[in-house]
């Protein structure tokens, strides 16, 4: 059945509203669960999938696995559904971009990236104790929530697509070679996956340090414009080490080395020494300080506009408190005092979590901006609204 077919359709108790995405592990889409009354995401993998008896098995078997992921950074298994010829695995809906569409607007300041990295770490951590591999980590399969949270999409799926030979079209999959079947995206591949030589954990841990040196820098840690030219850059280029930010912790400088150590007997063994670094980094005066250069370019101009209404408007609430005992041969200066005030743009220090700070020209209001929104509170009474910027958008 066809994507265009499938809309509006019910499989199962589940009806098909909207195509969320497509690519070589199969078909996303939105769905309801009439029964739970609960919005949910089916992947309907490749028909040929479907069709082999024996894979359909062992797929079965690798989400019965992938279930007892109980995660809370890791996209929860709900069940696996059959009509027919068709399987689909029934998942958590995730709302919110793809770490792909943040980095899209260039690189993440330093504390918001290590947070994000320690979490990675974290599911990744969780799924290795289970003896559960990735495979295919990129940051388009990994979903940041609107309360700023990651969850890891696909865990296992490339295995249990690909396992003992090919279930579809290699051409439809991510990368294929005579030798063997390449699991994963070129860029994030470790050099054993892109050989098609046996992988372990060691490979996810490839894949984490390509994808922080990408929340870091805002560019893929191999790039080129070519399969073979990317494959090559892994097998035999080095990382460019100076693009990193100088204000990078040495010990982040020190953990990407390790997990991007081509031979993966020298790679660090464990992902749980990468939160623990991360931990110890954030717990740091040296990440809780971020400087102003650091701050999103996505929040220069909505903060910059929260900034502006303030500061127009803190003359005006001075105004307000003192205009009732302020004889009116002062009132002329008070507005001067504003008509300066207003062109003049102030941040709190640099570690103050509140980026910007401003009360409106009427002084019944105050805005102010942090990480994730930007807040309006009326002054009376304490009322607060806040108004949410779409992570994936981007100020320049």
């Amino acid at each position: 059945m066809s994507n265009e077919a499938l809309i509006g359709q019910y499989v199962l108790h589940y009806r098909i509203d909207a195509l969320i995405g497509s690519g070589g592990m199969g078909e996303v889409y939105r769905a309801r669960d009439k029964k739970l009354g609960r919005d949910v995401a089916i992947k309907v993998l490749p028909a040929s999938c479907g069709e082999d008896p024996a894979r359909r098995g062992r797929f079965e078997q690798e989400a019965r696995a992938l279930a007892a992921l109980n995660h809370p950074n890791i996209a929860a298994i709900y069940g696996v559904e059959e009509v027919g010829n068709m399987c689909a695995l029934v998942l958590e809906l995730v709302e919110g971009p793809t770490l792909a569409d943040r980095i899209a607007c260039g690189a993440m300041p330093l504390k918001e990236g290590l947070r994000i990295g320690r979490q990675l770490a974290d599911a990744l951590e969780a799924a290795h104790e289970k003896g559960i591999i990735h495979r295919d980590l990129k940051p388009s399969n990994i979903k940041i929530t609107p309360a700023g949270n990651v969850k890891v999409l696909d865990f296992g799926l490339a295995k249990a697509l690909l396992d003992e030979g090919a279930c579809a079209d290699l051409s439809q999959l991510p990368t294929s070679t005579r030798q063997g079947v390449i699991l994963g995206t070129a860029a994030y591949m470790s050099p054993e996956q892109a050989t098609g030589q046996p992988v372990d954990k060691r490979t996810d841990i490839w894949a984490f340090g390509c994808v922080l040196f990408e929340i870091l820098t805002g560019r893929r840690t191999f790039a080129a414009d070519s399969l073979s030219d990317t494959v090559a850059a892994v097998l035999a280029r080095e990382p460019d080490w100076n693009s990193l930010p100088e204000t990078l912790p040495e010990g982040i400088r020190r953990l990407l080395r390790r997990c991007l150590e081509k031979d993966a007997k020298r790679r660090l063994h464990h992902i749980a020494d990468a939160r623990i670094e991360l931990d110890e980094i954030l717990a740091s005066s040296t990440a809780a300080t971020i400087t102003r250069k650091e701050i999103p370019r996505r929040w220069k101009s909505a903060a910059g506009i929260a900034a502006l209404l303030m500061i127009v408007g803190f003359g005006g609430y001075l105004l307000k408190s003192v205009w009732q005992s302020t004889p009116s041969s002062k009132v002329s200066s008070l507005k001067a005092l504003v008509d300066v005030t207003e062109r003049q743009i102030t941040t709190n220090p640099v570690d103050d979590p509140i980026f910007y700070a401003a009360i409106s020209p009427d002084g019944r209001y105050l805005a102010y901006s942090d990480a994730t929104a930007i807040h309006i509170r009326l002054i009376d009474t304490g009322e607060t609204r806040v108004l949410i910027v779409p992570s994936g958008l981007c100020f320049r």
